[in-house]
This record gives structure tokens, sequence and C-alpha cells, in this order.
């Protein structure tokens, strides 16, 4: 048996793949990865295909770029790692030196986890112990935003919205107040922006009202619902949540899990409304999606309230084994390093008018309810009646159907329901963008027709 035909066979043995019904996989003729070159991921038989949603929103320079691979490798020959309780390493403290330069200002500490999940469960465990040392024990509950995901562990979805991740394990999440969020699409109040005044914070007002007491903090994915649907909030929206959290004296947890590091077109969503969160969530393109790396950022306010004596018990009894690895934080510095000397934010302007400009000729299609964009997030949601914007029947998987047209077009996308997620590498060039959304364009005619 040909080696790359027993890849396969092993691979349908041994494996369980994530967000994947496995049923289908076995039926499927799996793709296996090999090499990455660039914005191109290349499989086992040598086929080049661009990299349409960044292997799952994390690469940032493309692979195998030359500065961050020779960082990991002057790294490894120093040290692969070591525990970061109790210890640190020089990786780990440049970085944080780094990252809070470029973080919205008023962030002073970084608490450094593995995962975006594992991030969130710091912040949600940090406001909840804040209060718990101030003595305002009362303050146990948290907000989230309908439609939201924060990751799939159990603190991450509690304060998630969206039932297909969390329903079944309801019985083992802790009770959120959910208050709506913005969908204008498909806006729950059946208004329109701007002529809405975003009455969709109305809600998160009355509940502050009420419940501000016994809040903790709220969580909010700023200016992208990205797991929704690439929402995106109309401006004024976040600043308005934050304007909302400072009355009442409400913790501000940002989730920069999928928007940070440039996918908006700032290196942080937060920076398009001039907020300044009191914990934020980074991971996924810290390390240029290199290694697993995430950090939950703090005021020093914050910061400050875990501090007394030994016997007080007020530390954040919290940490991983691989806290602050250092190879991950000397590719998060390489990254870093690349953003500033190939002037990735810059560069990134022109195309994200590039990408909205080829993005209107999507109108054509018949199937095309709506399009959704900022920066290099964009989501386009399919419909079976653009009229009365009736989603297809699951049962047709429309978007699966769409992901494997682009296959056979040399573009590796992947959906989130019938919306069609594009988010490149912010390396890609111009003439490979067009590639990228004609393959994708002629994919959805292809499925849904004209």
């Amino acid at each position: 048996m040909d080696w790359r035909e027993r890849l396969k066979e092993w691979d349908k043995a041994y494996i369980w793949h994530p967000f994947t019904q496995m049923k289908d996989w076995l039926d499927s003729d799996p793709l296996i990865i090999e090499r990455g070159e660039g914005i191109y991921l290349i499989d086992i038989y040598g086929k080049r295909y661009i990299d349409g949603v960044s292997s799952l929103w994390c690469n940032v320079h493309g692979h195998r770029h030359p500065l961050i691979d020779r960082a990991i490798k002057e790294q490894m020959e120093r040290i692969a790692h070591s525990t970061f309780l109790g210890l640190s390493n020089p990786a780990a403290i440049q970085l944080a030196r780094k990252l809070l330069q470029m973080a919205p200002e008023g962030l002073g500490k970084v608490f450094y986890s593995d995962n975006g999940a594992t991030a969130v469960e710091v912040a949600l465990k940090m406001a909840f112990q804040y209060w718990q040392n101030r003595g305002q024990r009362e303050r146990t509950k948290f907000i989230a935003l309908k439609g939201a995901y924060h990751g799939d562990t159990i603190g991450a979805m509690s304060v998630g919205g969206i039932p297909i991740y969390t329903e079944t394990f309801r019985p083992l999440l802790f009770p959120v107040l959910k208050v709506e969020a913005p969908y204008c699409y498909r806006c729950p109040l059946k208004k329109r922006y701007p002529g809405c005044d975003l009455a969709c914070t109305e809600d998160l007002e009355r509940t502050l009202k009420e419940h501000a007491e016994q809040c903790a903090a709220l969580i909010i994915e700023p200016i992208v619902q990205g797991a929704a649907g690439m929402i995106v909030q109309p401006q004024g929206f976040l600043r308005r949540v934050w304007e909302l959290c400072k009355k009442h004296g409400v913790l501000m947890i940002a989730d920069e899990v999928a928007t940070g590091f440039g996918r908006t077109g700032r290196m942080f969503a937060c920076e398009h409304e001039g907020v300044t969160p009191d914990l934020m969530c980074v991971a996924k393109g810290i390390t240029g999606g290199y290694l697993p790396l995430a950090a939950t950022l703090v005021t020093d306010e914050i910061y400050e309230a875990f501090l007394g004596e030994y016997h007080e018990f007020k530390a954040f009894f919290h940490g991983h084994t691989y806290t602050a690895n250092p190879l991950a934080c000397s590719a998060a510095l390489a990254n870093l390093e690349v953003f500033e000397k190939e002037r990735t934010l810059e560069r990134l302007g022109p195309k994200i008018q590039y990408l909205k400009g080829e993005l209107e000729r999507f109108w054509e299609i018949e199937a095309v309810g709506d399009i959704r964009q900022k920066g290099f997030m964009v989501g386009i949601e399919l419909v079976q009646d653009r009229d009365t914007r009736r989603p297809f029947p699951p049962e047709e998987k429309v978007g699966q159907r769409v992901v494997l047209e682009a296959r056979k077009r040399g573009v590796i996308i992947r959906p989130l329901g019938d919306v069609i997620v594009l988010m490149p590498p912010l390396a890609i060039e111009q003439w490979e963008l067009g590639l990228l959304i004609e393959a994708v364009y002629e994919s959805i005619k292809a499925v849904c027709g004209g």
C-alpha cells in the first residue's frame, strides 16, 4: 500500500477530529497537509492550496517565515521548556513588555496560558477573585452577549451563546446573564442601523441597572463576533458597552482571541473605538500561527488586588504545565518583530480596500444574503431566499459543499454553517487575494447557482 494511502487509513483508524462529524469523515477522502510555504498549504501529493482561513484564524505572516523559524531554532538550542511556577525565562519577560507596549493604554500585567479558552478561563477567574479579594463577595455573576463564542471549556461555554456548542452541556454550566447582541442583518429588534440609535444596548443597560452590584464582569468579543458568523458590530456599540460598564462599576473583559494581531486592520479591535478593557484575552495570532500560547492582560488595579501576605491566600491559584513556554514566547516575539519590520499593518490597508471592492461582485449571486467585513475578517451568509432571508435547511450542507468546491480550485476555507468565512494570512499579496476571491466566488456559484 502507498504510504499516503496508509496515512489515510491510519487517520480513520486512530483519530477523532475536532468539530467534525466523524461518520462523514470516514466516508471522505481525507486531506492531509504535509508542508506549508508562505500563504500555501501543501498536501501529501504535493498539491498547493491557499490557506483561506489562516489555519483556523491564527497564521499571520505565512508559513515558514524565516525570521520566526530562526527564532524557534535559536531558542531550541538553549532550552525547550522550564516551568514558569516560581521561575521565569527571558523570552516570556521580553514578550510581556512588548505586548503591553502594543496593547491599549492602561493594561499593565500579563498572565500567560495555552490557548484562547484558557485565556478566557483565566480572565473569568481573575474577575471573580478580584471582587472576592476586595471583600465584595456578592459579585459573582457574569454578563455575556447572545451569539458569543469564547471557547469550549466549562467557564468559556458558560459565557458562550451558541446553543449548538453549549446546550448538551447545560447542566454543567454556571448561570450567566445573557443580553442582546447586534446582528444587523437579522436584527432581533426589527430595527435598522443607524436609525436604531444602538437600541441593542438597551438590554445591557437594563441588566446593569438591575444586577450591577452582583456582577463581576461583562465579557465581549470586540467589533466582531467570530463564530456567530463574522457578525460585525455597528460603529459605537463597543464603546457604549464599555461606557455602561464603567458607569455601573462592572469589569469588562475583551476577548481578542480572534480579533487580535491585525485581523480587523488594527493591532487590537478595541483600538477602533478607543476602549481599554480591564482584562484582555489574546491567543491565536500571538505566535504568528506557529505554537500554542495565550495571554490575559490586566490593569494594575486588578493585579494589585491579589497582593497580600502569604497566609492571606490572595494569590491567583491558576497555572499550566507549559505556561510561558520559551519556544512559544520566542515565536511570539519574532511575530511582533515581523509586524514592525515588514510594516504589516501599514501594508494591510490597501489590501483591505481591495478585498472590500472585490466582495461587491458576490451580490450577483442570488444566494448571497449578507456580506460582512471588518479588515481581513469576512463572512458571506448564504440563504435559500434573499427576500425573506430564509436559511438553507441544514440537511443540504451548503457551506460544506462550497468548501469542497473550493478545494477543487486550490483553496482551503472552513464555513460557520452556511456563512462562508474568509480570513487569509495578513501577508497575502493582492494578486493572491484575487485568486482566493475568484475561487470562492466560483465555488459558491457552483453550489448555489448564479
